[in-house]
């Protein structure tokens, strides 16, 4: 994403900011690097990482306009953390899952798994939906809990392209369904491809409430499937805020596929199992959680 222009103090002089760190013209006309805060310059060195399969020190330290020293702190960090692999000079992508129980079970083995938790969740998520909304709700077993209690909200239309959310939404004729077209995937029970991509394209919804495999503070939202990433990754750009429901185990985990970054999501709906330092982190950086 190409930022806004900057103005530099004193002469009005702008700069087009490109993806590397804040840059601005200066009285003398040259262009001088505005350290980005830690945080983001980590997301952002992970990307980087991954869309060039590997950096060295060097490159990083150029890239983000901070010294050698601090890039291979970074790389140790992240490391740690799990998000990238340290190499002779460098850096390269994780090559080995953080959770070896990736990929996950068919939905019918998930169903029975933390199932009060999930209960209470789409309970208190279903809570936040306004009559007259237009909404999406992803596939998962965790969101297929808010669909019972949706029965009261008056004027609802939901957008899905998950079997089990359709399934549910049909005993309840007062909302109106779009159901996504595409090829099913047998294991989620969600339709996915051009067919429903290209559906989505020409929808647009409030609030898109999503389940998710794996959430870290750091790294952002991830999935073990690939098509089903690509189509999570469309379904956030499709509704206006994006509501996360996952209990505490999906909490601290990096899968193979990137779906999102945290920033994305204005709130999360989790139990009270959570560990108390994720989510501090979450809302310092103002995404709303909820524990039910």
């Amino acid at each position: 994403m190409v930022r806004p222009a900057t103005t530099a103090p004193g002469n009005g002089a702008t700069a087009e900011l490109g993806p590397g760190p804040v840059a601005a013209v200066e009285g003398d006309g040259l262009r001088r690097a505005t350290p980005l805060l830690d945080t983001e310059r980590r997301q952002r060195l992970v990307a980087h990482v991954e869309a060039h399969d590997g950096a060295t020190v060097a490159e990083l330290s150029e890239r983000f306009g901070v010294s050698e020293a601090t890039a291979r702190r970074d790389i140790v960090l992240l490391n740690r953390q799990g998000l990238i692999e340290r190499a002779h000079g460098g850096a390269v992508p994780r090559r080995v899952r953080l959770t070896p129980a990736f990929p996950e079970p068919p939905i019918f083995e998930r169903a029975s798994l933390q199932a009060d938790e999930k209960r209470r969740i789409g309970r208190a998520a279903a809570g936040l939906v306004r009559d007259g909304e237009t909404i999406i709700v992803n596939g998962g077993t965790t969101t297929e809990r808010m669909i019972p209690h949706l029965a009261g909200v008056q004027n609802l239309t939901v957008i899905t392209n998950a079997l089990n959310i359709a399934n549910g939404l049909s005993a309840q004729p007062r909302i109106t369904v779009i159901m996504l077209g595409g090829v099913l995937r047998h294991s989620s029970f969600s339709l996915l491809g051009l067919l429903a991509e290209d559906a989505l394209a020409n929808l647009r919804a409030d609030t898109l409430f999503t389940g998710i495999p794996a959430i870290h503070v750091e790294y952002g939202l991830s999935a073990d499937d690939m098509a089903e990433a690509q189509m999570d990754r469309l379904l956030l750009t499709a509704a206006r805020d994006v509501t996360v429901l996952a209990d505490h185990t999906k909490f601290g985990r990096v899968a193979t596929v990137r779906v999102g970054p945290i920033e994305r999501v204005r709130r999360i709906v989790t139990d009270a199992a959570t560990p108390p330092d994720p989510l501090a982190l979450l809302r310092e950086r103002g995404i709303v959680v909820d524990v039910a």
